[in-house]
């Protein structure tokens, strides 16, 4: 099982090319005319009737209706503005009567939600601004291109010139004619040219209205789920790490507490017991003493034990390769490696890395009767995929212990996921997905 990665944005569309920018611009303006009188007439003449007929309420469910009818113009105009702006649809955000709301309150909702007033104000306010599209784009073209064909007007239509003058005549017939022909040519080449360039700024103004206007509520509630969602999970890793520390420090303690906590009191007993024996048995004070060097060895092994496991040393001076390389060789149970030869990480990164596969094995040895297990460890892109699978009895879950939910909490306030699963009767597999930072980085 694998924990899937965040849903990607909506991606814009590609650039398009000029051409193509060209034939939406006047698309949009030309389109934009009809919609723009069909909007205006019908919002306003709803808005007015509604008004209107207030007094005896029938102008609520007119002035709803007008809500909604300035919802879908502003729904189209949302369609239509993607593909000027070239970026993918926002679709608009509209406040929703609660579950179970009575015929009235559902009537009225519209009344109170933001965007649909401003789509009602967009379809009014958008009118001379389609109007003034709709004019600069068809005079633009119109003349442009009478300009361009001017040569052929002056030899098709009827002139006093003399009859069937062919294109290349009439270009010698007189002063008159060449300046008239220069001049339509010229305006016709200047109105082309920079036709793309008006378009192009005509319909940025009414889709910069229309974006400002339709679009503004979405974007600024788009931003305070994205801040809530950033602030939600950094509250989450914050009490992870909390928890993981505290499940840290309590297995500290107790491990302190059942290894060499015991074998210093019974040091402390075994070097009394020998103090009292020198005068009366030596030979058994010797014996007590080499016992007591016995437990002081122990101690000492298991206190190095215990800091490795806080940190260990190989991790810290040779790198995550070469300390997963050693807990391979430490497990009781055979370990298969498939770990790269990796540079030297951030050292939470390697941390967090090192004591999942660390926890992984030590559950294999003490708890899932396995024969062997493999270990994998990839990078991709940003991220440290660490795969822990062992061939045992299964049943293993965080909430059962065995470390498991410390570690959970340990890698989600690294920042990463972790999800196990073990079906009864096994195979157990652990999978954790651990931000990957260069040495020398932190997250904020």
């Amino acid at each position: 099982m694998t924990v899937p990665p965040p849903a990607a944005p909506v991606a814009d569309p590609p650039r398009r090319g000029f051409m193509r920018t060209l034939g939406v611009d006047t698309a949009y303006a030309i389109a934009g005319f009809p919609i723009a009188i069909a909007a205006f007439v019908l919002v306003i003449t709803g808005f007015s009737v509604g008004l209107g007929t207030l007094v005896i309420w029938v102008g609520l469910p007119i002035l709803a209706g007008t809500l909604y009818v300035a919802r879908g113009f502003a729904q189209l105009e949302r369609m239509r503005i993607a593909q000027v702006l070239n970026h993918a649809m926002i679709p608009g955000i509209y406040k929703k009567a609660r579950p179970g709301a009575g015929t009235w309150r559902r009537l009225l909702t519209p009344f109170a939600d933001v965007q649909s007033w401003l789509d009602l104000t967009h379809a009014i306010l958008r009118f001379p601004f389609a109007i003034l599209s709709f004019v600069v784009t068809v005079t633009w073209w119109t003349v442009a291109l009478a300009g361009l064909t001017n040569p052929l007007w002056l030899w098709a239509i009827p002139r006093d010139n003399p009859d069937n003058v062919t294109l290349p005549e009439l270009l010698g017939l007189g002063d008159a004619y060449r300046t008239e022909l220069v001049f339509y040519l010229g305006v016709g080449v200047f109105f082309a040219i920079t036709l793309p360039f008006i378009l192009r700024l005509v319909t940025l103004m009414e889709s910069g209205l229309a974006h400002g206007m339709l679009n503004s509520v979405a974007r600024l509630r788009a931003q305070v789920d994205e801040l809530t969602e950033v602030s939600t999970t950094a509250r989450a890793q914050k009490a992870a790490a909390v928890s993981a520390e505290a499940t840290a420090l309590r297995r500290l303690e107790r491990d302190i507490h059942d290894g060499p906590q015991q074998r210093l009191v019974r040091l402390a007993v075994d070097l009394g017991r020998a103090q009292q024996q020198l005068d009366t048995d030596p030979d058994a004070a010797r014996r007590t003493m080499a016992e007591a060097l016995d437990q002081t060895r122990e101690a000492l092994d298991e206190l190095r034990a215990l800091g490795r496991g806080i940190a260990p040393p190989i991790l810290t001076d040779r790198g995550l390769t070469a300390a997963v390389t050693a807990l391979a060789g430490r497990c009781t149970v055979p370990v298969a490696l498939a770990v790269p030869d990796l540079p030297r990480l951030d050292p939470a990164t390697e941390q967090t890395a090192y004591f999942v596969i660390a926890e992984s094995l030590t559950n294999v040895a003490k708890h899932s009767h396995a024969n062997g297990c493999r270990v994998v460890l990839t990078v991709v892109g940003d991220q440290m995929e660490i795969t822990v699978t062992d061939d045992g009895v299964g049943g293993a879950h965080p909430a059962k212990g065995s470390g498991l939910a410390g570690l959970v909490d340990r890698v989600h306030s690294a920042g990463g996921e972790l999800s196990v699963v073990s079906p009864t009767g096994g195979p157990t597999t652990i999978y954790a997905v651990v931000p990957c930072l260069p040495n020398g980085v932190s997250e904020s």
